[in-house]
């Protein structure tokens, strides 16, 4: 079903380097099929006025497609009302947001529960968070490339209030058991925060199956465009926490001496929002329906499993994360001994296939792992075997090239 859909994608029908360009870098973002760029298109051709304010006829139909997109993120994630589904950024903002919600009742004594395998916009907020509010942040580590469950079951304790993990590892590919873990958290009174970045493009998310407090994500990384993620949260606390930003809209009325705020979701939402950007996340989610969730996700089991034995035969080159492949998202880091992995990045750019090189914003679990960087090929939907075999014979050619064949 998902053959011959690369069509779909005028970026990807493009010679780069003399060579038909094979993107694997879709862990960083993700292409915009022709559906998403013709309702951006369609929204400033047609309906631009701002929303939740005018009367007239622009500002109306503004407004019905804007919170129509909100109705298809809530049944996406299956969240029992639009009232938990707030617009954000992106995901680096949602989890800003939520820990500085944190910042409101955390003392000092209080612990927040994290992995090393974070990306740093799972850690930073929360270091910030530790130094005003003198709260103990803790760290839980690796067994074979997944999360030490007997690390994370003893740093949870009754002093936890937070816990904050990455559903898919950025790097490592690693599917943590969230269910699990939000049940650990649960069990000593800690909220549960999910990193939903690397897992809401790529395989279905139920959010009342899991029960997590807070889920964050972004709209770039399932072919919506940059400068739109959502940040879920459950009703009940949601209605505990004050904004975080302040101005129109997010308000009931204004007096000289204070302000009170209007309900939820608006409550959270400051300020004219990203309007074409909910509207086109809104198609990307129609598009990935139309497509199915669980086709993409089987899809890309199916390329990591072409794929690994090739990359496991070539010589020198070091595979990081689970050995496991059931418990791996559609990504792979890996190092070639002896070349730098921004070389090797560089070389199969040459060759027409686009990786990641870099520590991937994620630098304590490159520190943990004991290198500075790591070369990272990651797919998607439109990916195939074709653009798997193009990125081994790259490999070897650059193997070839830095003569260590």
């Amino acid at each position: 079903m998902l053959e011959g859909i690369k069509k779909d994608f005028p970026v990807l029908n493009q010679i780069v380097n003399d060579e038909p360009l094979v993107y694997l870098d879709n862990a960083a973002t993700t292409q915009k099929p022709l559906k998403v760029l013709a309702a951006i298109k369609d929204y400033y051709e047609n309906d631009n006025a701002n929303v939740h304010r005018g009367v007239h006829t622009l500002a109306e139909r503004a407004t019905e497609k804007y919170e129509a997109a909100r109705e298809k993120v809530r049944q996406f994630i299956n969240a029992k009302s639009t009232k938990e589904v707030l617009f954000t950024r992106g995901t680096t903002t949602s989890i800003n947001w939520v820990a500085q919600f944190a910042g409101q009742i955390l003392k000092t004594g209080d612990e927040i529960v994290i992995s090393i395998m974070e990306h740093h916009s799972n850690i930073v907020p929360w270091q910030e968070v530790a130094k005003k509010t003198g709260v103990i942040l803790k760290f839980v580590y690796l067994k074979d490339g997944q999360l030490d469950m007997d690390d994370l079951r003893k740093k949870i304790t009754n002093q936890t209030k937070f816990v904050s993990i990455a559903h898919v590892s950025n790097v490592l590919g690693t599917i943590n058991p969230v269910e699990e873990i939000t049940k650990i958290a649960h069990e000593h009174g800690a909220y549960m925060v999910v990193d939903g970045a690397q897992s809401t493009p790529h395989m279905a998310i139920d959010l009342q199956k899991m029960d997590v407090d807070f889920f964050a994500f972004s709209g770039h990384k399932m072919m919506g465009p940059t400068g739109i993620g959502v940040l879920y949260g459950k009703e009940e606390l949601l209605n505990q926490f004050e904004p975080v930003e302040f101005g129109g809209e997010m308000i009931d009325f204004v007096y000289e001496s204070h302000s009170t705020w209007t309900e939820l979701p608006w409550k959270f939402e400051a300020g004219t929002p990203n309007i074409a950007g909910a509207i086109a996340l809104g198609a990307a989610i129609d598009y990935i329906q139309e497509l199915g969730i669980d086709q993409i996700h089987q899809h890309e089991i199916e390329l990591i499993d072409y794929l690994m034995p090739k990359l496991q035969e070539i010589e020198g080159l070091k595979i990081y994360g689970p050995k496991d492949n059931v418990k791996r998202g559609g990504l792979i880091a890996f190092n070639i001994e002896g070349l730098h992995p921004h070389d090797v990045a560089t070389a199969l750019d040459m060759e027409g296939v686009a990786v990641r090189a870099g520590h991937h914003c994620a630098q304590p679990l490159l520190n943990y792992l004991e290198t500075p960087a790591t070369a990272r090929a990651s797919f998607y939907l439109y990916n195939t075997k074709a653009d798997c075999d193009k990125l081994v014979e790259a490999l070897k050619k650059t193997k070839e090239f830095f003569n260590l064949d």
